[in-house]
């Protein structure tokens, strides 16, 4: 199973296109888009366990300069393929 997590991020005003290509270079980083709203971007973290998820979270995307904020929302598996 993998563990997955979706990481709802306000980046520095100007700097979101930026941020996209730093993300795109981050292992377990699978997916990067532009959202409107509160936000500015997603990104979809997978990895073979939570562990290495939060730690790809904390130490490596959370810790890029046009990072503002963060939420992270761990994915629960539903039962569903």
């Amino acid at each position: 199973m993998t563990a997955k997590a979706f990481v709802l991020i306000n980046a520095e005003v100007g700097n979101e296109q930026e941020l996209i290509k730093q993300l795109r270079k981050i292992p377990n980083v699978t997916e990067v888009h532009v959202v409107y709203g509160v936000y500015d971007v997603i990104a979809r973290v997978e990895a073979d366990t939570m562990e290495k998820v939060k730690e790809t979270i904390t130490n490596s995307l959370r810790r890029l300069d046009n990072v503002r904020s963060t939420l992270t929302m761990i994915a629960v598996e539903d039962g569903q393929s």
